[in-house]
């Protein structure tokens, strides 16, 4: 058998590298790497037959960008190979911020083996816990200190207090993700050093960014810890932290800091490519994000489940959406088919810390409803949403949850971009009128 490289490869099928991929991933080629792991090499018969076949058809092109960050398996991603939930369990939100954007294993705490996939014992899919995480005794990570990892997560005080300046006006209602958009532009204009591309200089962005997205947010309730996680908490919830529910919070924001190529991402690596600076790169990102299939779904789900004041109102709620055709918020998902783990974890860590509280009981009457009706899996906006009913966040908390988490893996991404030099250019295939 011959093995050719990529290169070889889609100049003999007359196709770029990207679609070369993209074939790859819908299975219509097979690959091989290299001796040296890195280089991909297609068996030349295989290409021949492809070549004289033609363009495969009936199935939606796709764009293939290589990267180094997020990689998708079976119901969970992997950040730079490491677990996400494991991750999830043992670090703060910082440190794996650091570790997406660095690969600096320094970063991280030492982690247990990855939990299995699948939980035999439970038929729903849930994912196995780890009863081998250390905690202290308030409910922390074991060696996450607030204080210290917190150390140069913060804005600029002058841009701090131009960011709650701006807000002022703003109508009192306004989600929070409305004002996080309004907070990343005037952080922007603030920043003298936000023109600098460089990975040490965007690292450093990053922090001052995420710390004046959750410090300029308007305060429930004065702060009580140094970690965003706390910060945050203060932002979006009136009411005091346990640590239990801090801790869901935390895992949260770990969870979702990254999803490779997610819309949002792929609309900041875009926005990136052309070399735009990292303050735009998170507003193209923001814009994005709040899509109702995207981001926005956790808003969704949280009106969901404030529809269900008691239990016995979970089949009327979810029936009603069926009957109007709509999709059902916090099910389902285009990646995860047969069930979203962060959604398992997430909700584990919730009922773990609010255990007879009636907003869970008011999500596990949702769950089993639509179990009944055999709908697609929980997703990981359904846990957000719980998560923000059982703490008692303002309405939109989800979302911002979601956007100050994701900020971390956007620069990520706009630093393996700002690496590259090059512009991502995609084609469009022309249906209109005949050229004339």
């Amino acid at each position: 058998m011959e093995w050719i490289d990529a290169a070889t490869a889609a100049e003999r099928l007359g196709v770029k590298p990207a679609t070369l991929y993209a074939y790859v991933s819908r299975g219509v080629l097979r690959r091989r790497h290299g001796e040296d792991g890195r280089r991909s090499l297609f068996d030349a018969a295989e290409i021949e037959r492809l070549a004289r076949r033609g363009r495969p058809r009936g199935q939606p092109p796709e764009l293939v960008i290589e990267s180094g960050i997020t990689a998708l398996g079976l119901d969970r991603p992997h950040y730079r190979g490491r677990d996400a939930l494991d991750l999830a369990r043992t670090a703060t939100f910082e440190a794996v911020a650091e570790w997406l954007w660095t690969g600096d294993p320094a970063a991280l705490p030492h982690l247990p083996p990855s939990t299995p996939t699948r939980n035999p014992g439970t038929p729903s899919g849930e994912p196995t816990r780890n009863p081998g995480t250390p905690r202290r005794e308030d409910g922390r990570v074991a060696g996450a200190s607030g204080t210290g990892e917190s150390r140069g997560w913060a804005a600029e005080p002058e841009a701090l207090r131009a960011a709650l300046a701006a807000q002022r006006d703003l109508p009192a209602g306004l989600l929070p993700l409305d004002r996080l958009q309004v907070i990343t532009t005037v952080l922007g204009a603030s920043d003298t050093l936000r023109y600098q591309l460089d990975p040490v200089s965007v690292a450093a962005t990053g922090r001052r960014l995420i710390a004046g997205l959750v410090d300029a947010l308007l305060p429930q309730r004065e702060p009580e810890g140094a970690s965003i996680a706390e910060r945050l908490w203060s932002r979006l919830c009136p009411g005091p932290a346990t640590p239990a529910l801090l801790g869901a919070l935390r895992a949260a924001l770990v969870l979702l800091a990254d999803h490779e190529l997610a819309p949002s991402t792929l609309a900041a690596r875009v926005a990136a490519s052309a070399k735009a600076d990292p303050y735009a790169v998170v507003l193209t990102g923001l814009g994005v994000l709040g899509g109702p299939l995207h981001g926005g779904a956790s808003y969704a789900a949280e009106r969901l489940l404030a529809e269900v004041t008691e239990p016995g109102q979970a089949s009327r709620a979810i029936a009603e959406g069926v009957r109007r055709g709509e999709r059902i918020p916090g099910f389902g998902h285009s990646v995860y088919k047969n069930g979203d783990a962060r959604a398992g974890l997430l909700l584990d860590l919730v009922r773990e810390a609010a255990p007879d509280h009636e907003r869970v009981t008011a999500a596990q009457a949702v769950l089993h409803e639509a179990r009944r009706r055999r709908l697609p899996e929980r997703n990981i906006d359904f846990a957000l949403a719980a998560l923000v009913a059982v703490a008692g966040m303002v309405s939109g908390a989800g979302e911002a949850v979601f956007a100050v988490a994701r900020t971390a893996g956007w620069l990520a991404h706009a630093m393996e971009e700002y690496g590259k030099g090059s512009l991502l250019r995609l084609r469009a295939s022309y249906t209109g009128p005949p050229i004339r």
